[in-house]
Formats: structure tokens, sequence, C-alpha cells
């Protein structure tokens, strides 16, 4: 997306934010200074790239996977990574109005937020999704997923673990992306594909990759994903704004392989 585009999603999702935080009080302008820089002015939330998509094009969301387990793993870059795939799975849950799998995601945050020591703030908000669903109430779920993973990430800041609020961007971004991409290669426009066209984006979450803690930063999946969104700024450079078809094939290939490593469980963990 452009800069433009950019900071008019980023607009909307910060005018969603305060309406969502108003059904238990105000937003506070701290709270509002946090929900505003959390991820950065530059990265929207999967909800506001599909809002975008959908403008554009009319993807059958219902063909779209939007389902998956969260991983079991105790590696706490995976946990926080698969949190942003699921959040993002529930986006395209609610888009293609399948009550059941948004219920089911809901859980699979939970479990790993609880799995990641920040679930205490959110349960209520698990509850919502799930009566949410029961009603079909297709509106009130986008917005309360939303108001759902910042409340996971608000959480994570409070308790000086914003290391994890990183990686959670850059799994739900990711997703996003995949998905995004391959709406495009099925049904391509130049409008699309200019939605799409930010490798500046990409640099930015691998730079803030390479920011976190020693230990985070190290870790093997951690450097695959730092890896991986650099692989794709370059591709998108390449094009000089000029995208084909085939480039967003690529760009779909490589996001899923790194997607499909982060939902892998781990031979040592426990159950969660």
């Amino acid at each position: 997306m452009k800069n433009k585009t950019t900071q008019i999603l980023m607009m909307a999702l910060l005018l969603g934010i305060s309406c969502l935080y108003g059904r238990g009080g105000e937003l506070t302008s701290q709270q509002m200074k946090e929900a505003f820089y959390l991820d950065g002015i530059s990265v929207p939330s999967p909800g506001e790239i599909f809002t975008a998509i959908n403008k554009v094009s009319r993807p059958n969301w219902a063909m779209l996977s939007h389902g998956g387990a969260a991983p079991i793993t105790t590696n706490r870059a995976q946990l926080a990574l698969a949190i942003g795939l699921l959040v993002t799975n529930g986006y395209i849950a609610v888009e293609a109005q399948d009550g059941q799998q948004v219920k089911n995601i809901g859980r699979g945050i939970m479990t790993l937020s609880q799995s990641l020591g920040v679930s205490q703030n959110i349960l209520s908000r698990g509850n919502n999704l799930s009566e949410f669903a029961d009603h079909s109430e297709w509106d009130s779920l986008r917005q309360e997923l939303e108001a759902t993973e910042n409340e996971v990430k608000n959480t994570m800041v409070e308790q000086q673990d914003r290391n994890l609020v990183t990686l959670t961007s850059a799994g739900a971004w990711l997703r996003g992306l995949e998905v995004a991409a391959g709406i495009v290669v099925i049904n391509y426009s130049p409008e699309g594909a200019a939605l799409l066209d930010e490798p500046a984006l990409a640099r930015h979450l691998a730079a803030d990759l390479e920011e976190l803690s020693p230990k985070l930063k190290n870790d093997p999946l951690v450097i695959q994903v730092k890896e991986t969104l650099m692989e794709i700024a370059t591709i998108l450079e390449q094009q000089d704004h000029h995208l084909r078809q085939e480039v967003f094939s690529e760009i779909q290939g490589k996001a899923n392989h790194m997607i499909e490593a982060i939902k892998i469980n781990s031979p040592t963990a426990s159950a969660l």
C-alpha cells in the first residue's frame, strides 16, 4: 500500500480501537498512544487489509483456508508468531461468515495466550467472540476480534514483553500477505496488486525482528521469518511498481512456506 493509503487505514484502525475500548470505558490518551504505535504507524491490521481488498475484488472467502489448530510448543517466539496467524485466520473466518471457525480460533488464541502468560485480560473477549458467532453478528465479530488482538498486544506491553508484540505482528502480516497474494493471483487487477506493493513495510518488520532480545533474535524460526521478509521485500523492489501476476504467486509461496514452519508442533513440547 502507498503511504497515504496506509495512513488512512491506520486512522480507521485507531478509530475502531477507540470504539471497541468504549465497551468497558473510554480509551485514555495513554492507551490511544500505545494502540497507535503498537505495531508502528505503517503496519495495518489484517482486517484493514482485507477491507481494502474487498473494495477492489470480491474474493470467495468461504473457499479460503481459515482454520488451523494452535501449534503444540513451548517456544515463546513460535507461540507469538502463531497468535498472529490465528488472528488473521479469524478475520478470514469473519469474512467467510463461519461462526464455528471464529469460535475455534478464539479458543486457539486463548490457548496460546495462556502459554505466554498474557491471557488474564482477554477471557471476556473470548466469551464475546463465541456469543457474537452464535448470533451471526458479523460486524460485531470483526470489531471484537480486533479488540482481542489489541488486548493481547497491550497486555504484552504491560508485562514488558513488547518483543512478543513484534513477533505477533510479523506472523499476522505474513499470513495476511499470503492470503492477499493468493487473491491477486486468482483475480488479478492493477488496483489489487498496488495494495500489496509495500517492500518498505516488509523491511520495516524485518528490522523490528533484528531489534529483539538476543535470545529471540537468534531463534532459528525468527531468523527464517526475517529472511523471508527480506526476500519478499527484494522481490517487490525488483518490480519497480510493475507487479505481474506471477510475482504474487512467488510471494504467496514464500509466505506459505514460512507459515507452515510456524504451525509445526515441537517434538519436545508437552500438550498445552
